[in-house]
């Protein structure tokens, strides 16, 4: 186990996979839900970055780190997460817009934090250049783009694979499709990792990638054919934020059929979190709503059952990762439900 000795604590847990009445009257078929909003730090980050962080301190000699991450919302908030747990230093590094609710979240964490850059690169450059690079204990924590990342993603899928009670499937372990978000491509590649090894050959779950209108970086790029940086990030949904997805995102809507992108507007985020919130009786952040949405207005079924008649679509299992997120607070999803009009 390398300079580790000790196993330690487990950074991310196996979390529950419920079926939600409410939510499969609405979409018309059987919803499941993947609660990664119960995860340590608060979202599904914990399990990628968790991993991450585990595998780097194992490969330091003497096994003693100081973790660098340049992302004011849920990345940063798991890195501080797990660090504390690995009773390692950790910075943090975040844009100058970042809302003091999240810094402060960060700070509880003992986590130092750096507030710099009007945007994440320019945050991320500061980290790099000035903090870094003049740190040889220093590990750098990417947000989404590390295989070791996607790794710990993946095993989320490992966990639904055995999770579904087999009563209500239409064959064994039958999973239809998983719908999740798509911010820079960690969970996406996460997932399509986990379908890959959990369904070798054959029939495979249908995944569907959701994002929201001024975020929708992996959409424009499959329109475009091409990787497409956006000009500028004007989505509520923070989290989604990233302005480029990860090459292996990109590549993977080229080699994975079962593979669709849809895009929501803010408003229909909004939606989708105050209904689950009604619904479900739990409180996400806007770019999880995103991900709920299209249960509601309808997407989920023109993505995976076009075609299909009623009594075809009752019979299929979806999964919802309910990825959380900290950003978020009642105070704000009233104002959120103000500005766009959702009751």
């Amino acid at each position: 186990m390398g300079s580790y000795d000790t196993e330690p604590p487990r950074l991310f847990i196996e979390t529950p996979c419920i079926p939600s009445p409410a939510l499969s009257r609405a979409a018309g078929c059987n919803i499941f839900l993947k609660l990664e909003n119960l995860q340590p730090s608060g979202s599904f980050k914990s399990r990628g970055i968790g991993y991450m962080m585990y595998r780097a301190l194992l490969a330091k000699p003497g096994g003693g780190v100081h973790f660098y991450c340049s992302s004011g919302g849920n990345a940063g908030l798991a890195c501080a997460t797990a660090a504390a747990t690995l009773g390692q230093a950790c910075t943090i590094v975040v844009p100058t817009l970042t809302s003091a609710y999240m810094i402060d979240k960060i700070r509880l964490l003992g986590a130092k934090v750096h507030q710099v850059g009007a945007n994440w690169a320019l945050a991320d450059a500061h980290l790099r250049t000035k903090l870094l690079a003049h740190d040889p204990s220093g590990v750098y924590v990417p947000p989404f783009d590390h295989p070791d990342v996607w790794t710990g993603a993946s095993s989320m899928v490992d966990e639904l694979a055995s999770q579904l009670p087999a009563g209500t499937h239409s064959g064994p372990h039958r999973i239809d499709g998983i719908v999740c978000n798509c911010g820079g491509g960690g969970l996406l590649n996460g997932i399509m990792q986990g379908v890959e090894k959990n369904f070798p050959g054959g029939r495979k779950p249908q995944v569907l990638a959701v994002e929201t209108v001024g975020a929708e970086s992996l959409h424009a790029s499959v329109r475009a054919g091409e990787l497409v940086t956006l000009p500028a990030i004007t989505s509520i949904a923070t989290s989604l934020g990233a302005p480029r997805v990860s090459e292996r995102t990109f590549a993977w809507t080229r080699e994975a059929a079962y593979l669709q992108s849809v895009v929501v507007t803010d408003a229909e985020a909004v939606m989708g979190t105050v209904r689950f919130a009604d619904d479900a009786r739990i409180l996400v952040e806007v770019a999880c709503g995103a991900t709920i949405a299209v249960v509601y207005n309808g997407e989920l079924r023109k993505a995976m059952g076009a075609g299909m008649s009623d009594e075809e679509w009752s019979r299929k299992n979806v999964v919802v990762i309910v990825c959380g997120g900290s950003n978020v607070s009642l105070e704000l999803l009233e104002t959120y439900k103000e500005t766009y009009g959702v009751k």
